[in-house]
């Protein structure tokens, strides 16, 4: 895992927590955005830790940049978040979840394992600005492209519940199958779309209009 933040100390800090756990390295460190794409393609990482604000190459930018690269590493952003007004653009440059900076380490500890494993991830409190941005208006949504056809009932309901920031878990429960049936409907349903990871699936959520801000989505 590479760790980026313009402060050292904090890099520090993130670096050690990480590399306290024995299936978790920390193989480079960079306080700007540059310097972590340059070390994404050199280091062979499987995980970028990202900061937002940063000199020169934002964390956006460099967040953009690594996750262009065919089989790069995934991009988890750690933010200040009530400084922060990247988080939409963030995830549509690539970013696979989004995480306080206040995150207890056992929090920041698991969303590192659980994007390194192919998922993606967001505070609750990042899914609630996320839905704020769409609800004032921006960005506009892209034309339909009628993508979501695809899709069966059953999968558009499990896109509802996603974009409502449930777990699988939570989602079998509400359903009434079990946690195995609902990932099954997950992995088909990023495949038809052809989408990354279940925050993918959320911007797509509310770019389509499928879910509305402050509204109940519609299957």
């Amino acid at each position: 895992m590479i760790v980026v933040d313009d402060q050292a100390v904090v890099r520090a800090g993130f670096a050690a927590i990480v590399d306290a756990e024995p299936d978790l390295t920390v193989v480079a460190e960079a306080g700007d955005g540059a310097t972590a794409v340059s070390l994404a393609a050199a280091e062979g990482a499987d995980l970028v830790l990202m900061d937002i604000r940063m000199p020169g190459m934002d964390g956006l930018t460099a967040t953009r940049l690594i996750t262009a690269v065919e089989g790069g590493p995934r991009v988890l952003v750690l933010t200040t978040f009530d400084l922060d007004e990247y988080v939409y653009e963030a995830l549509r440059a690539g970013a696979s979840g989004f995480l306080l900076k206040d995150a207890l380490p056992e929090e920041l500890l698991s969303a590192i394992r659980v994007v390194a494993a192919g998922e993606g991830i967001l505070a609750p409190a990042v899914t609630r600005r996320l839905i704020d941005a769409f609800a004032r208006g921006a960005p506009p949504p892209p034309p339909a492209s009628g993508v979501l056809e695809q899709l069966t009932l059953r999968e558009r309901e499990v896109l509802l519940k996603i974009a409502s920031g449930l777990t699988n878990a939570e989602i079998g429960a509400e359903l009434g199958v079990t946690t195995g049936t609902v990932k099954s409907h997950v992995n088909a349903l990023l495949s038809k779309l052809g989408l990354r990871d279940r925050v993918q699936v959320t911007i797509l959520a509310y770019e389509s209009g499928l879910v509305s801000p402050g509204g109940a989505g519609r299957p």
